[in-house]
């Protein structure tokens, strides 16, 4: 069973979510907060932390900042995108739009239990392109970095920076999925990345 925090500032926000969550069966919503700093306080221990980022007190970034190892996705709306990159890099597993469907909010977290990255579509084109070869210069350090990999790691993280789950890449490059989860580990060790999302943006401003 996964255990799931939602944190959110409207309390239909949080009980629609936990209705949704709960139809899965292999989902249970064991916390629930509408600060920010009574999420920091249910976080520890949960599977998974919905976090919207914009709750009083004590924002969703600190609130990111400071839950350390909880696999956390943010619920977020167009108008947080100029918090996005700052919560990736904060660690944050990903993004879904508020307005996304129930079986979108589902697949999500069962994504991210599993150790995935998960960016809505509508938010991924935006998220990628925020860092696109044609508008940032090229990193040093990324190019360096990416320098570590052999040329079949490389080619996974191609299809990773493409916002690919592990089922999708093994498809598209002929593998097992068990491999590709192998090959991601590998990569953000060598990368030192904190998760798949910041290895995506790492392949961005290297200019992959």
């Amino acid at each position: 069973m996964i255990t799931v925090l939602v944190a959110d500032d409207e309390p239909l926000v949080v009980e629609g979510i936990r209705t949704v969550l709960e139809s899965a069966g292999d989902i249970t919503v064991v916390a629930t907060a509408h600060t920010g700093r009574d999420a920091l306080a249910a976080a520890a221990g949960v599977d998974v932390a919905l976090i919207d980022l914009n709750m009083p007190g004590l924002g969703g970034l600190e609130v990111l900042e400071r839950i350390g190892g909880t696999r956390a996705l943010v619920l977020t709306s167009f108008g947080d995108q100029a918090n996005v990159l700052a919560a990736l890099q904060l660690g944050a597993a990903g993004f879904l739009l508020k307005t996304c469907a129930p079986e979108e909010l589902i697949r999500a977290v069962r994504a991210v239990d599993n150790g995935e990255a998960y960016l809505s579509p509508a938010v991924t084109k935006f998220v990628l392109g925020m860092v696109a070869p044609e508008s940032v210069p090229r990193r040093r350090d990324a190019v360096a970095r990416l320098g570590r990999l052999a040329d079949r790691e490389r080619e996974v993280l191609s299809l990773l920076a493409e916002g690919l789950s592990n089922a999708d890449i093994a498809r598209r490059a002929r593998m097992s999925e068990a491999t590709v989860k192998t090959y991601v580990s590998r990569i953000l060790a060598k990368l030192e990345c904190g998760n798949r999302v910041q290895a995506a943006l790492l392949a961005r401003e290297a200019g992959e």
